[in-house]
């Protein structure tokens, strides 16, 4: 060890890899690879590693760049860490032993590389997606250029994880004619009765492969969709080996469900909110948090810069969401506390270089930066189960937060245009699903046709002892609903609720009273004082709040008699 660290033996990465660095730490005090190591060991603890892993991770995996290579820090190059992770793998073809440990540290390490701007690119994802050919590995070997070149073709005006779905669910069908009719030579001899039916009903039998269950209506039909829509464009694309004729109609799409938007009840809500506001993972809950107050779909709220916030003189401040599902733009209005929570999470924020954006592919500082990379949507999920766990409630969606959002909207009375300016929806019909969950018009119809309908039936009592009894004892002590009138009194079950009638004339604007008159008013002022005392003691606050509205004109009226 004292060899190697002082540059006097290369002893090679598969020596290296395959041994443990015992002495490593305390060997290289007071050298050149000591300063190194302190300055890596510092700048991964600015990323947000803890100082355990820092410490753990340099050695793993810089140590030996430094030993192997003999240079500074400074001077280590991507190809050096091509060297290593190389290495790794060939030790777990020879062993067996599986590389895992000196993948991420050789991640972390050109991680904070990057953001020492030794290295000029950020590290790369390890699994790479797998190309065409191997995805249609499946496809007989006369079918599956069709099938490769379409793909290709589709990555130039579509996303790539759009494409790589497409992929998914056509080999799904590849595989089908495959198994079904091995010697099919081309697309252009598809059979609607001998392979497109029989594929159908296929689709409407498949399990996931990954849970066994059976796939979704939705997921039926994304399957179908994908198939007709690669028959229908190899077609119109005029390829030689495309089918003569259209296969797949509409009436064989399977009519999707339309279910409510899945809102969090408003005391799960707040049981969520609370749990997010005591979690010690900062970032990721802020980013729950902040999604949840601007109802931001997960992609969009990745996408933040730091810039996002927009101060409007007059006008207050606005979040500008960045292009998303839709391929759209939005304002989104802030609050007081929204605006600190911002704050918060610009503070907790890991500090380094810009990152590409991964639309435009220019350097950009992210809002949700941590441990030198961009937060992951797997991270934030995470941290929803835990927060839900704690706060006692059933899995929860990043998406239902959004829907929380809208529906909270929707019950503040937010006008249809501002719901959709406010989500970004591009079409009325989008944002009209959170119409439906509380249409104000249908429960206004609702309760006035129920008190028409209890007016004509009368209510039913709560209890059998809330009946009134008609006989000498005190009217006003009856467990009931009841009013004062100049020539006697009502009494109603307490389902009947108040009357709309009851001393309707009273707070008439066409009312008129005189001295005469004193003694009765005063003599309805004592009976409604007495009334409402009745109510509030049994809890019926509206009850009790009509016969104080009474009492406050009652007064008024005897001050006019007075006066005239």
């Amino acid at each position: 060890m004292f060899l190697m660290v002082h540059k006097l033996l290369l002893p090679g990465y598969d020596y290296l890899v395959s041994r443990k660095l015992s002495s490593f730490w305390r060997e290289i005090i007071g050298t050149e690879m000591g300063t190194d190591m302190i300055r890596f060991r510092q700048g991964a603890e600015d990323l947000g590693f803890t100082p355990t892993n820092a410490l753990r991770n340099a050695s793993q995996s810089v140590g030996r760049l430094l030993i192997q290579t003999g240079c500074r820090l400074d001077e280590l190059t991507l190809g050096d860490f091509d060297e290593l992770a190389e290495a790794c793998r060939q030790r777990e073809l020879a062993t067996g032993k599986k590389w895992n440990h000196y993948r991420s540290s050789i991640n972390l390490a050109h991680r904070v590389l990057y953001h020492f701007d030794i290295i000029g690119a950020p590290p790369p994802h390890w699994e790479q997606p797998l190309g065409f050919e191997v995805r249609f590995a499946d496809v007989t070997s006369q079918l599956r250029p069709a099938f490769v070149a379409y793909a290709e073709r589709k990555l130039g005006t579509c996303r790539e994880k759009t494409v790589s779905s497409m992929a998914t669910r056509l080999s799904h069908f590849g595989r089908f004619l495959r198994d079904s009719d091995p010697g099919l030579a081309s697309l252009a001899d598809l059979d609607r009765r001998r392979h497109v039916e029989p594929y159908l009903n296929s689709v409407a039998l498949a399990s996931s492969t990954k849970t066994g269950e059976p796939i979704t209506v939705a997921d039926q039909a994304r399957r179908i969709l994908a198939v007709s829509s690669f028959l229908t464009d190899i077609t119109e694309w005029g390829w030689d080996d495309a089918p003569q004729r259209k296969l797949i109609f509409r009436s064989d799409i399977p009519r999707l469900p339309r279910p409510l938007p899945r809102y969090l009840p408003l005391d799960a809500d707040r049981r969520l909110i609370e749990a997010l506001e005591n979690s010690e993972h900062r970032l990721a809950a802020d980013a729950l948090l902040l999604a949840r107050a601007c109802g931001l779909r997960i992609g969009e709220l990745l996408d933040l810069e730091l810039d996002c916030v927009h101060e409007v003189a007059g006008n207050g401040a606005w979040l500008k969401v960045p292009l998303g599902k839709l391929d759209t733009e939005r304002m989104v209005p802030l609050d007081e506390e929204t605006l600190a929570l911002i704050d918060r999470i610009a503070t907790t924020r890991d500090q380094g270089r810009p990152l590409a954006h991964p639309r435009y592919r220019r350097p950009a500082q992210f809002l949700f930066t941590h441990h030198g990379r961009r937060l992951s949507q797997q991270a934030l999920r995470l941290e929803l189960d835990r927060a839900a766990d704690d706060a006692g409630i059933s899995h929860v969606t990043p998406h239902q937060l959004r829907h929380t959002f809208a529906t909270a909207m929707v019950n503040a009375g937010v006008s249809l245009q501002s719901l959709m300016a406010l989500l970004g929806h591009v079409s009325a019909a989008m944002s009209l699903r959170y119409g439906r969950l509380f249409d104000t018009t249908v429960r206004a119809e609702y309760e006035r046709a129920l008190d028409l309908a209890k007016g004509r039936i009368g209510g039913l009592p709560e209890t059998a002892k809330c009946l009134p009894v008609l006989d000498d004892s005190d009217w006003q002590a009856l467990p009931a609903v009841k009013s004062r009138h100049t020539g006697g009194y009502c009494i109603r079950t307490r389902t009947q609720g108040a009357c709309p009638y009851a001393n309707i004339c009273e707070h008439c604007s066409n009312f008129r009273t005189d001295a005469a008159s004193v003694a009765v008013l005063s003599a309805q002022r004592v009976d409604a004082e007495a009334l409402a005392g009745d109510a509030q003691e049994r809890g019926w606050i509206d009850e009790a709040d009509r016969h104080k509205r009474l009492i406050s004109r009652l007064d008024t009226l005897i001050g006019q008699a007075a006066l005239r």
